[in-house]
């Protein structure tokens, strides 16, 4: 009887191995990357940057690989280390080390997160005690109705259904008002919120939110009768937006050049300028012509200041209407907890009125304040 030995490809048994230890270095960064990415999220209540989980990860595998075993003994069996096929298997690790370090970071991150939104602490007694020794870190419930700030543009819908009862959850040791200020710039930052009015309870929890966006683009900072248009141009070289220009442009066929109209530089693309002009002038100025533009000397008028001021600020201007009867009615200005700009009253407008200037029905007066101070305004 004669027996039969079967014999083993060595190219395939060096591939299978090869295959092997790649595996085996995947689940060490993934290993290693996940309990970072846990790690750090325990600790900051922010995940771990992508660049850093990766790098984690694949450090581990480079520090294996650069031990005297590695080396001499786990790369391919004996294969030299300058030769292809070294190359090529010690780029392929690197390579799929990599990917695995980044899904073993979300891997963590995620759980990080699910095991702190399960332990953490929904309501508190006391703001002041949360913030100094609740734990590694605090839980803030969104409500499930978010209102519209007032003066405002309101936020997408969308965004408010995604925002409505989620959890945020914040780092440990914060006092009240710096877990506030962190409410809001989490908002702010993570949702493209432009304004966020919040009330925080006694016990931790959110009485009032309210959330607004802030104007965009020209459009907002156009005086009424005014216009943005794009002409061709070429604008003296210290042109800068917000500069008094005249608009010239050719008279007929001939060479001569006539004023078409004035307004005010709004911005410069290679030769194409916006400018803001009035709604009666657009007509002067031909589509295709290649118009001229001469900077008058002077300042950004006063009125484009004040919004653009207006659109930085955190204040927000609004209207009230006094009505007949009503908590308002003979109130005095300084009373109210906002600056009164102008109040309307019978078609005339008093600019700034005095402190001891009380209200009557049927004054529109026009005040400046943060959203949370309008809100303690009666009547509201």
């Amino acid at each position: 009887m004669i027996g039969v030995v079967a014999q083993t490809d060595p190219a395939l048994e060096a591939l299978l191995d090869a295959f092997v230890r790649i595996l085996g270095f995947c689940i060490l960064a993934a290993g290693t990357a996940a309990a970072a990415a846990f790690v750090f999220r325990w600790y900051s209540a922010d995940e771990l940057a992508e660049g850093v989980g990766i790098l984690v990860g694949i450090t581990t595998v480079a520090i294996w690989l650069n031990t005297k075993t590695a080396l001499q003994d786990a790369i391919i069996g004996t294969s030299r280390l300058l030769e292809t096929e070294t190359a090529v298997y010690t780029v392929i690790a690197f390579v799929a080390s990599a990917i695995a370090a980044d899904a073993g970071r979300r891997l963590g991150d995620h759980l990080a997160r699910d095991a702190f939104a399960l332990a953490a602490p929904r309501t508190i007694d006391d703001v002041g005690e949360l913030v100094r020794s609740a734990g590694r870190v605090i839980a803030v419930e969104l409500p499930e109705t978010i209102e519209d700030v007032d003066g405002y543009d309101p936020v997408d819908a969308g965004i408010k259904a995604d925002l409505a009862g989620e959890t945020l959850l914040f780092p440990r040791r914060l006092t009240a008002g710096q877990l506030r200020e962190r409410l809001i710039a989490r908002l702010e930052r993570d949702y493209g919120i432009g304004h966020v009015d919040v009330e925080l309870a006694t016990d931790g929890e959110i009485e009032y939110l309210a959330l607004g966006s802030r104007p965009a683009g020209i459009g907002p900072t156009l005086a009424p009768g005014t216009v943005a248009v794009a002409i061709r141009a070429d604008p003296a070289a210290d042109a800068s937006p917000g500069d008094a220009v005249r608009i010239w442009t050719r008279n007929g066929d001939g060479d001569a050049f006539r004023c078409a109209a004035g307004g005010e530089l709004r911005g410069t693309a290679d030769d194409v300028a916006t400018v803001a002009i009035d709604a009666d002038e657009v007509r002067a100025l031909e589509a295709d012509a290649a118009h001229r533009l001469v900077t008058l000397p002077g300042t950004p008028d006063a009125e484009r200041e004040l919004v653009s001021a207006l659109r930085a600020a955190d204040e927000t201007v609004t209207a009230l209407t006094v009505a007949a009867g009503g908590s308002l009615e003979g109130a005095t200005i300084d009373s109210l907890p906002t600056l009164v700009l102008a109040v309307d009253r019978e078609d005339d407008a008093v600019a700034l009125p005095s402190g001891e200037t009380r209200l009557v029905a049927g004054d529109v007066a026009y005040v400046l304040g943060r959203p949370d101070a309008l809100r303690r305004i009666p009547e509201r």
